[in-house]
């Protein structure tokens, strides 16, 4: 910076009035950068009312900002250490749309029909991978709390199927039906785990055939449907499996004393009349195979081509029935084999002299699980039954022992079948 010339003009001038124009002028300086200092702050801070370029070219970004601005909360004082509590404010209208949860997939379960609450074969049903135990009540005035509080202690889910022997021809009186339905409800406060209502409703050994078909039928289900789900909500119900039969030239009709309908119209019958609303699972029985599941051919009875000779028949009829809508509970699936007899009652002798060995009934027991696991549509098969030849060792008029998977000398082949049919993969 180059210092002010302080050189004295050629005319000789007094030392003091030199020194007067040089604060004159400096004060003056002085006046003139502090006053424009001062014009500069007062424009910048808004003492001046000149308008913003960006304002003024662009109104709606600037009024966009100003809406911002005001809605914005108010900030509040507080220390650098504390944050301002935010009070929660409930939401004053309910959302138009509930989210749907996602859907819980359906896990298989195998068990067997055990000849009583005591479960005697407790250890093979476990060794097997079964976790279901399904007991028959003939009788509505039985507690079954007990089996049901034996079957939780030994960590089995249990699967009552409610019939009444002596009172089935009642079944459609509105009296007796209110007996049955508080039985039903019952059962559920008690922690049944699931509830079959009622056994083969298509042959008249079960129903009255004046009333019987699938609209008759229904008509019970739903009212057992919203008993029992009161009683319980956790409580799965299944309707009751139908006798498999095509005896009835596809409707129904006689057969000496026996009555009954088939079990597909049956079945079309309670689909129409809405079923499907007062259930958690289709119920269906296969008792009468004598070839392997996969088999769609070859059965040396007559009428060999009905589907009910065949467990895939079955699986496609019913299915095919239901269109995806529900899945199948098998509460009923055995083979019957008269080996360690014989012989077999003569109703039952459908492959004479003894339909099948038993290790044909292990190997077709085994298959069938592996099917009907991977089919993704069966919820439940109990197999029938578990233990019945240990107490039961005569074949009688009806051959019960025959399907016991644990043999008359205890041995268990199906055990070892089923048990494969259950592993991953």
């Amino acid at each position: 910076m180059q210092e002010p010339n302080l050189e004295p003009p050629t005319e000789k001038q007094p030392a003091a009035p030199n020194v007067r124009l040089f604060i004159t002028a400096w004060v003056s300086l002085t006046l003139v950068v502090g006053l424009g200092t001062f014009a500069t702050l007062f424009w910048a801070l808004g003492g001046m009312d000149v308008p913003s370029a960006a304002a003024t070219a662009m109104p709606d970004v600037a009024a966009a900002a100003a809406a911002d601005a005001t809605a914005a909360a108010q900030p509040q004082e507080v220390t650098p250490d504390v944050l301002p509590l935010i009070e929660p404010i409930a939401p004053t209208t309910t959302p138009d749309v509930t989210p749907t949860p996602a859907p819980v997939a359906e896990v298989f379960g195998l068990g067997a029909q055990v000849i009583h609450g005591g479960l005697l074969a407790q250890d093979k049903m476990h060794n097997i991978g079964m976790t279901w135990a399904k007991l028959q009540a003939y009788d509505i005035t039985q507690d079954f709390k007990p089996d049901i509080e034996n079957a939780h202690r030994n960590n089995f889910r249990i699967l009552l199927s409610v019939k009444d022997n002596a009172n089935h021809m009642r079944v459609t009186d509105p009296d007796y039906q209110e007996q049955l339905l508080k039985f039903l409800e019952g059962l559920a406060a008690k922690g049944a785990d699931a509830i079959e209502v009622w056994n083969e409703p298509n042959l008249s050994r079960e129903w009255p055939p004046s009333k019987m078909g699938g609209a008759y039928y229904t008509a019970l289900l739903k009212q057992a449907y919203g008993r029992i789900k009161a009683a319980n909500p956790n409580t799965i119900v299944i309707s009751a499996a139908l006798s498999p039969t095509g005896a009835f030239n596809g409707g129904c009709g006689s057969i000496g004393d026996v009555l009954g309908c088939d079990d597909k119209p049956f079945l079309e019958k309670m689909v129409a009349s809405g079923a499907l609303d007062y259930l958690d699972c289709v119920g269906i029985h296969y008792n009468e195979g004598l070839l392997p599941p996969s088999a769609t051919s070859g059965d040396p009875r007559g009428n060999s081509q009905h589907y009910t000779r065949y467990f895939k028949g079955m699986l496609d009829t019913y299915l095919g029935i239901l269109g995806g809508t529900k899945p199948l509970c098998f509460t009923e699936l055995g083979y019957l084999s008269g080996e360690e007899w014989g012989t077999l009652p003569a109703n039952f002798r459908w492959n004479p002299p003894i339909n099948m060995k038993v290790a044909q009934q292990a190997e077709y027991l085994g298959a069938a699980v592996k099917l009907a696991r991977s089919a993704g549509n069966i919820r439940m098969i109990i197999v029938f039954n578990m233990d019945f030849a240990v107490l039961k060792k005569d074949l009688g008029d009806d051959p019960q022992a025959g399907y016991s998977i644990i043999r008359p000398n205890e041995s268990c082949p199906a055990c070892d079948t089923l048990r494969a049919a259950m592993q991953p993969g």
